[in-house]
């Protein structure tokens, strides 16, 4: 359980991410899937949720939060242009998702560079002369194979892209599908139950990354933060962005949080790659971690599909 790993690595680093929980620490936005992460609940669009998003970012303070686009949705739902027009009009920048949101690991290199590629001309037209060329791989996945991962990484450095790492999460995704079916079952239990949750899961991912963070390398990192923009999310953002507050962050852009010399082969895809993520530079370094919450476990046995 991911209890047991807290406890493991506090003990590893001797306390010290508890010694320096008063500093400042930096931690930068991202949202996937514009603009539309689903399923959507009953009641709600894409542009509703984007606003709420957009409201919440906008009280809270917190700038520079970069969305990721899978253009196709215009052309599939083009009402959706509007979720991404209201991302724009809060001053709020865009990078590069890819078109359709494939799984390079299914793909050929030439094929996603053509994802890549096929998105650009939206990007261009929202954020004219913006700082778009940032790359976020659906599913985080950076190909099953080393000669695929270097040709993609080749094409990126040649076109002036860097690749928007992720350092921290909580696997915000998983709550999308449960939502949308409480809802439809007006189950306001089950909906409380999963705001608990994604609550627990989020405050859990703070302790977990920056003791992992500290384990591997003795100090805090400037975390990249990988939401999505779901419905659920947008109503829990306030409270999740007070979290962050609490626990000593200060809200910063992508490009300031991947100047760290962690980030060093994503902002250069022309160096060879490190291991994705914490986790896979701990693996690296033969570190085995304790299991963690299976929160999809959990989230499944509520408001459940009628097959499920």
């Amino acid at each position: 359980m991911r209890a047991a790993l807290i406890a493991f690595l506090a003990l590893a680093i001797g306390g010290a991410v508890q010694a320096q929980a008063k500093e400042t620490l930096e931690i930068a936005i991202t949202f996937d899937d514009l603009p539309l992460h689903g399923p959507i609940p009953q009641g709600e669009t894409p542009l509703s949720i984007a606003q709420r998003v957009t409201a919440a970012l906008k009280a809270a303070h917190v700038n520079n939060v970069m969305g990721m686009v899978n253009g196709r949705w215009i052309t599939t739902q083009p009402e959706t242009i509007e979720a991404l027009r209201v991302w724009r009009s809060a001053g709020l920048p865009l990078g590069n998702h890819t078109w359709s949101h494939p799984n390079l690991n299914q793909l050929s290199a030439a094929q996603f560079e053509q994802e890549i590629a096929g998105n650009e001309p939206l990007l261009e037209k929202l954020e004219p002369g913006g700082d778009w060329k940032w790359l976020r791989y659906p599913f985080l996945a950076e190909g099953d194979d080393p000669a695929k991962r270097g040709e993609v990484r080749k094409y990126l450095a040649s076109h002036g892209y860097k690749i928007a790492a992720v350092t921290t999460g909580f696997g915000d995704w998983q709550w999308t599908a449960p939502y949308a079916r409480c809802v439809a079952a007006h189950d306001q239990k089950g909906i409380a139950e999963l705001k608990r949750l994604y609550m627990q899961s989020a405050r859990e991912s703070v302790t977990f990354d920056r003791a992992l963070s500290k384990a591997l390398y003795g100090r805090d990192m400037p975390y990249v933060l990988l939401m999505h923009i779901g419905a659920l999310d947008s109503y829990m953002l306030p409270q999740l962005l007070d979290v962050y507050r609490k626990a000593g962050f200060r809200f910063v852009s992508i490009q300031q949080a991947e100047r760290d010399p962690f980030y060093r082969s994503d902002v250069d895809p022309s160096l060879p790659p490190e291991p994705q993520n914490l986790e896979g530079r701990a693996a690296a370094r033969g570190i085995k971690l304790p299991a963690q919450t299976d929160y999809a476990v959990l989230l499944d046995k509520i408001c459940p599909a009628p097959n499920g």
